[in-house]
């Protein structure tokens, strides 16, 4: 494996941020969300074990249908809490979306050390102590008014309530918890979902990439410095907007949002759960700065953007509905009939990840 591909393969199999699973006992969720079904006069149409990028639920008298997710952003906001509480703000704002939602409301939870002690923010956070001289020492009160900022103004320009949330300020640990939850209701009448539907479908990527947020990288050991993902406000907006004009058309037929390990995990989760295959041309994608590597298009972790699956003949009505909203768009691969999805950069193999993870990865 080379270097991508383990930061890749551990983020999907062994990082618990995609394998919750491993956790926590789905199926005891199930029996439970079944029997509270008989009693209840709504109905939970897509719940926790179905491992979708957002929960959606029939309200009893509403022909329309309700989404929701919660998402955490912890330990980026060490580093960085404005921009980590911000983007984790928007990465649960694209769950909704990309199960066909616009987002309407959100909810909070901080917890951190008491207001007045000492926090370190930036490359260092994580030590407690300052090597690198362009960390920041400040209050735990002022790392909160960071992160409250972030959650702010990122509701403020996606048009979303803050109707509530928690505090608590007993965490003694260096990392604070950052956690938002967001409900809102579909634009369409069935959710889409995120596992892959039909071999000759055109991945359809909107957004630009560029070479923030290696979070992933972090996480699996193979760089020393965490830097998250950079907020990006205005484009936010511009995505959602055409993401959800390009869902009403009627032609999206898969739909994933773009975080975690960036363009490599949204489309190896996708095929992997629909038991399909996908070969992507990452010289294809759009990116915000010139010169970046195909490992860094691959798996950085750039804010803003979502990925589709369409049928070949509806591929360019959604690519004019994306441009018309003044948001970069590109066909960058299609669905394949195989178990494993390839990342190319032209001629060149950059990475290919199986639906299973390869021996001696998990232990």
């Amino acid at each position: 494996m080379n270097t991508v591909e383990k930061a890749l393969m551990h983020g999907l199999f062994v990082h618990l941020h995609h394998n919750i699973d491993q956790v926590i006992d789905f199926e005891m969720f199930k029996r439970l969300n079944q029997i509270v079904g008989k009693k209840s006069p709504g109905t939970l149409l897509i719940g926790p074990e179905a491992n979708d990028d957002a929960a959606v639920f029939k309200m009893p008298g509403d022909e329309g249908l309700i989404v929701g997710k919660m998402e955490s952003h912890c330990s980026p906001c060490v580093p960085r809490p404005y921009d980590s509480a911000a983007t984790g703000a928007g990465g649960a704002m694209r769950d909704v979306v990309a199960m066909g939602g616009r987002p309407l409301f959100l909810l909070d939870f901080i917890g951190t050390r008491p207001p007045d002690e000492e926090v370190i923010v930036g490359p260092c956070g994580f030590k407690g102590h300052c090597t690198c001289g362009q960390c920041e020492t400040m209050t735990s009160g002022e790392r909160i008014n960071l992160i409250v900022k972030g959650i702010h103004d990122m509701c403020k320009e996606m048009g979303v309530f803050v109707v509530g949330g928690g505090l608590s300020t007993s965490f003694s640990d260096i990392v604070p918890a950052v956690v938002t939850a967001v409900i809102g209701r579909m634009v369409v009448e069935k959710p889409l979902t995120k596992p892959a539907k039909s071999p000759g479908d055109r991945l359809i990527l909107l957004g630009e990439t560029s070479d923030d947020g290696n979070d992933t990288l972090y996480r699996a050991g193979l760089v020393d410095t965490m830097r998250p993902a950079l907020a990006l406000f205005k484009e936010e907006k511009q995505t959602m907007e055409a993401a959800l004009a390009a869902i009403e058309t009627g032609a999206i037929k898969a739909c994933s949002d773009l975080g975690a390990a960036g363009i490599g995990a949204a489309i190896s989760e996708s095929v992997r759960f629909g038991g399909l295959g996908a070969e992507v041309d990452l010289s294809l994608v759009p990116v915000k700065k010139a010169g970046l590597s195909p490992e860094e298009i691959l798996i950085c972790e750039t804010q803003a953007r979502m990925v589709f699956q369409v049928a070949p003949e509806d591929a360019a009505a959604v690519i004019a509905v994306a441009n018309s909203k003044n948001v970069a768009v590109a066909d960058i691969g299609e669905i394949t009939s195989s178990k494993e999805a390839i990342f190319k950069y032209g001629e060149k193999n950059v990475a290919r990840i199986p639906h299973k993870p390869p021996s001696g990865l998990i232990s």
